[in-house]
């Protein structure tokens, strides 16, 4: 493998998918809610595939830009220091090019869709490029990621129905109580090294109570999604949103330890948790 080929690889964490998938099982919940109401299964696997397309190149270039605006941050945080950018491996203009590239791509997925869903995806860039720089002024990145990385529930729904209505925002509140919950874990690797340099986080404010405040957010969301299900239809697809909620609070069990390789096996289990959302929502669209 080249050189330039492995440090793309890394700076946009394409050898980790669990980055876009996290993007990714949002806009499969607004999608899988619409098609419930307007019956295309047609329309729902065109864009189903799109916004998978556009997770990946938007994770990718979010990744790039947060390690360009943190990489003097990087380098002090031993999780982080062997970063392509912060390691001094990839040059800054060569990752702005990466970025564009990227971007450019994104831009190309958008236009598929109708004007008020590509309304929403350039209303989103306020988010997703003001995100690298919360943990500087606010104990609350995490909520800003919330906001970011569930947005495409909104634009997925939208993309099949061309109107907002409120079950998808009911959704996508719950969605963030979601990130709120596992980002706070993800968070809790680097609480030592952040304390240190001054970066902020959930982890931090709330490391004397990290079980509750992590439980408190995953019962909130786990109550708005079972609210949506129910207020829709109640099937046998019920137990892929009670298989959800047991996947969050497993892994209040598991990040007691505090120790990195826990709360990383913790964090990783959300890929499960989105995907039985998911399928929760897809399997309202058949009589079973």
């Amino acid at each position: 493998m080249s050189v330039h080929l492995k440090n793309f690889i890394n700076v946009t964490r394409l050898n980790k998918p669990i980055g876009f998938l996290l993007l990714f099982w949002p806009c499969s919940w607004g999608l899988s809610l619409a098609n419930y109401f307007q019956k295309d299964i047609n329309a729902f696997i065109y864009y189903l595939i799109l916004f998978f397309l556009g997770s990946v190149f938007m994770r990718s270039a979010g990744c790039i830009v947060n390690d360009i605006v943190d990489e003097k941050i990087d380098k002090k945080v031993f999780r982080t220091k062997h970063r392509p950018i912060a390691s001094g491996s990839l040059n800054k203009f060569l990752a702005w090019i990466y970025v564009l590239i990227l971007c450019f791509l994104a831009f190309l997925v958008l236009i598929q869709f109708n004007f008020l869903t590509i309304c929403l995806g350039i209303f989103s860039m306020i988010f997703a490029f003001s995100y690298p720089f919360m943990k500087r002024f606010t104990y609350w990145p995490q909520l800003f990621l919330g906001f970011t990385f569930n947005w495409g529930i909104i634009m997925a729904w939208a993309s099949i129905t061309n109107e907002i209505s409120y079950l998808p925002i009911l959704l996508y509140i719950g969605a963030i109580f979601w990130t709120l919950g596992y980002d706070t874990i993800y968070g809790i690797q680097d609480i030592s090294d952040d304390e240190v340099i001054g970066v902020r986080s959930t982890a931090i404010k709330f490391k004397n109570n990290l079980t509750l405040f992590v439980g408190v957010c995953y019962l909130i969301s786990s109550i708005i999604l079972l609210f949506v299900m129910i207020s829709l239809k109640i099937n046998y697809s019920l137990i892929f949103i009670l298989a959800y909620m047991f996947t969050l609070f497993y892994q209040i069990k598991i990040f007691k330890t505090r120790k990195p390789s826990d709360c990383l096996g913790a964090f990783k289990l959300n890929n499960f948790s989105g995907f039985f959302v998911f399928a929760a929502l897809f399997l309202i669209n058949f009589e079973l």
